[in-house]
C-alpha cells in the first residue's frame, strides 16, 4: 500500500507540474507573441542585464531552505517560524543594499534608464521573502496541485498587465512590471493555500542548525544563476543592448518549452527520492524510472522545437528577430538535456550531499565563464561559437554528474545509458526523417505545421510499435 501511495503522488504530482507548466508557458507564450508585436530587442536586452542581480538576491534571500526543511522528515513549527523571520530580514536588507547600488549597475553597462528599472525589479525578491515558507510548506507536502493554481493565476494576471502596458507603449516597464506582479501574486495564492502561519517569537536557532546544509544549496543556487545568465552579461557589457535582447528572447522561448519538463522533475523529484533514501535499491528503481520519463518526453519536445525554431520565430515576431532562430535552435538543443541535470541534481540533494551538488554546479560554471571569455577574445563579432560551446560544455558535463551518481548510490553508466539512449537514438531518427519530407517546402506556415505533425506522428507510432513501457503507463494512467 505504501508502495502505490508513493507510485501514485508521484506520478500525480509529476502530472499536475507538467500541466501546470506547460499550462503556464502556454499562457506565457500566448501573452509572448503579443509582445514580440510591440517590443523591441533593446527593450527586453534592458531587463536581460538586470536579471542576473535579481536572481543572484532571490537565491540569498531564499538561502536554500526550502530544499532544507523538504529533506527534514517533519519539520515543527519553530524551524518553520526561525526560516520565515531570517529571510524577511535578508530579504529587506538585500533590498535595501541593491537600491543604493542600482546606479553602480547603470554605470558597469553604461545605461542610466537601468537605475529606476532596477529598483521595481528588484522588488520581486523582497516580495518572494514572504512566502518562502509558505512555498516550503507546499513543496514538502507534495502539493503541487495547490503550487500550480499558485503559479498559473499569477501567470495570468501578470501577462495580462505586461501586454496592456506593452500596446501603451511603456517598452521596458511592461516587461519588469509583468515579472515583479508575477512574483508578488504567487507569494498571495501561496499564503492562501498553506495553513502555516508565522508567529511574533523571533528565534533564529532552528534556522542556524538547518544552515549547514542549506548554504551549500544557495551557494549552487548562485552559481547556476551565474552560469545561466553569462551571457546575458557578456552580451550586455561587451556587445550592446540589441544583441542582449536577441539571445534574451531566444532563451526565453528555450526557457518556456524546457519549464514545462523542467517543472514535473522539481515538483516531485527531492521529495519522492527523499523518501525511499534508506532503501537503496528502491531508490535506483525511482530514479531510473523518473530519468526515462523525462527522456521519454524531453527529446522529441525540446528537440522537435530546435527543428522549427527558425519558422516559429519568423512566423511569431517577424524580421526584426531573425537573429534568433538559430540561436533557439542551438539552445533547444541544451534545454532537451536540462531536466536530466535537473533530476541528477536533486540525487545528490536528496541524499543529503549539497556540498558535491555545490562543487559539480561551482566546476560547470567556471568551466563556462572562461570558455566563454575566451571565445569572445578570438570572435568579438559572433556570439555563435559561445552558444555552441555553451551547449556543447553543458551536455557534457552530465559525465561528471553521473560519475556522483555512481559514488552515491550505485548507478552505472551502463544502466543511465540505457534508460536514455533509446529515446535520443528514435528522436533523432523521427526528426531526420521529418525534416528529408519537408525540406522543400517554401511556406513558412505549411512547414511549421507540417514539421510538427509529422515528428509528433512518427515518434508516437515508433514508441507504440517498439513496446516502450513509459508509453503504455502514461496513456494508462491518463486514462485512469
Amino acid at each position: 500500500m505504501e508502495e502505490k501511495s508513493l507510485k501514485e503522488r508521484t506520478a500525480g504530482g509529476m502530472l499536475w507540474g507538467g500541466m501546470s507548466n506547460g499550462l503556464m508557458q502556454l499562457i506565457g507564450a500566448v501573452f509572448g507573441l503579443v509582445l514580440l508585436r510591440y517590443l523591441t530587442p533593446e527593450d527586453y536586452g534592458k531587463v536581460a542585464m538586470l536579471n542576473i542581480f535579481a536572481a543572484l538576491a532571490s537565491a540569498l534571500q531564499e538561502s536554500g531552505f526550502i530544499a532544507a526543511l523538504c529533506n527534514r522528515k517533519e519539520p515543527t513549527h519553530e524551524e518553520y517560524n526561525a526560516v520565515f523571520w531570517f529571510n524577511l530580514l535578508v530579504s529587506a536588507s538585500l533590498y535595501i543594499i541593491l537600491w543604493f547600488c542600482a546606479p553602480l549597475i547603470a554605470d558597469f553597462y553604461g545605461d542610466d534608464d537601468l537605475i529606476p528599472l532596477a529598483r521595481v525589479l528588484f522588488l520581486g525578491f523582497l516580495f518572494s521573502g514572504l512566502g518562502t515558507v509558505q512555498r516550503a510548506y507546499l513543496f514538502g507536502h507534495l502539493k503541487v496541485k495547490q503550487t500550480s493554481i499558485c503559479s498559473l493565476t499569477a501567470m495570468l494576471v501578470s501577462s495580462v498587465i505586461g501586454v496592456v502596458m506593452a500596446v501603451k507603449d511603456f517598452a521596458s516597464w511592461a516587461i519588469v512590471t509583468q515579472a515583479v506582479t508575477f512574483v508578488l501574486i504567487t507569494q498571495i495564492m501561496a499564503w492562501f493555500f498553506s495553513p502555516w502561519r508565522p508567529t511574533a517569537r523571533f528565534n533564529l536557532a532552528p534556522a542556524w542548525k538547518m544552515f549547514g546544509f542549506s548554504v551549500k544549496l544557495m551557494l549552487t543556487n548562485i552559481v547556476n544563476i551565474c552560469n545561466l545568465h553569462a551571457f546575458s552579461v557578456l552580451l550586455g557589457k561587451c556587445f550592446n543592448e540589441h544583441a542582449a535582447g536577441v539571445f534574451s528572447q531566444a532563451k526565453g522561448w528555450n526557457d518556456k518549452a524546457t519549464s514545462t519538463i523542467n517543472g514535473m522533475v522539481t515538483s516531485v523529484a527531492q521529495p519522492t527520492l527523499a523518501q525511499v533514501t534508506d532503501d537503496l535499491g528502491r531508490y535506483r528503481q525511482v530514479f531510473r524510472k523518473m530519468l526515462r520519463f523525462i527522456c521519454f518526453v524531453s527529446f522529441p519536445a525540446m528537440l522537435g522545437l530546435g527543428l522549427v525554431a527558425q519558422e516559429f520565430i519568423l512566423l511569431a515576431g517577424g524580421e526584426k528577430w531573425c537573429e534568433s532562430g538559430l540561436i533557439l535552435s542551438l539552445l533547444c538543443i541544451h534545454g532537451a538535456f536540462v531536466p536530466i541535470t535537473t533530476l541528477y541534481s536533486n540525487l545528490t540533494i536528496s541524499r543529503g550531499r549539497s556540498d558535491v551538488n555545490m562543487g559539480c554546479t561551482v566546476g560547470q560554471c567556471l568551466a563556462v565563464w572562461g570558455g566563454l571569455y575566451l571565445l569572445y577574445r578570438l570572435y568579438p563579432d559572433s556570439m555563435i561559437p559561445m552558444v555552441i560551446y555553451f551547449v556543447v560544455l553543458n551536455i557534457a558535463w552530465l559525465v561528471i554528474w553521473q560519475w556522483f551518481a555512481w559514488r552515491l548510490t550505485g548507478l552505472t553508466f551502463v544502466e543511465a545509458l540505457k534508460d536514455i539512449m533509446p529515446f535520443l537514438v528514435f528522436t533523432l531518427a523521427v526528426l531526420g526523417v521529418t525534416w528529408w519530407l519537408t525540406c522543400g517546402f517554401a511556406n513558412l506556415w505549411l512547414l511549421l505545421i507540417s514539421r510538427v505533425l509529422i515528428a509528433a506522428a512518427l515518434y508516437a507510432g515508433i514508441m507504440w510499435l517498439s513496446g516502450a513501457k513509459i508509453m503504455r503507463e502514461t496513456i494508462h494512467y491518463f486514462i485512469k
